[in-house]
């Protein structure tokens, strides 16, 4: 499963979650972190990654475009890396069926 982290998420979730998923990555380590959503969504198309984040632009750009690429939207408000980590841990089942389910474009975690 290729997740991408965007700017709003933490670098660290990469090393506490490398056991879980294997291949994720994150917009700085792409030098991507000042760069638009736009860029960042055809990026993920293009290289097949589902986005996670916590921004609803990139929901947005999924109803005006379609998908892929997928979008994991975290709509939990202000927390911790630990407490996402937790969540994106939780839901593992959840996301890898969304991974390839092929009518869904958005995953809303609370």
């Amino acid at each position: 499963m290729k997740l991408l982290f965007d700017h709003n998420l933490s670098l660290r979730l990469i090393d506490r979650l490398k056991d879980i998923y294997s291949n994720v990555t994150h917009v700085s380590l792409l030098n991507m972190d000042r760069t638009s959503d736009k860029t960042i969504w055809l990026y993920a198309k293009t290289n097949e990654y589902i986005i996670v984040t916590k921004d609803s632009d990139f929901n947005d750009l999924n109803i005006l475009h379609g998908f892929p690429p997928k979008v994991i939207w975290l709509q939990i408000g202000n927390c911790t890396t630990s407490d996402i980590e937790k969540l994106l841990r939780n839901y593992y089942d959840i996301i890898a069926e969304f991974e390839s389910d092929r009518n869904s474009g958005i995953l809303l975690l609370e």
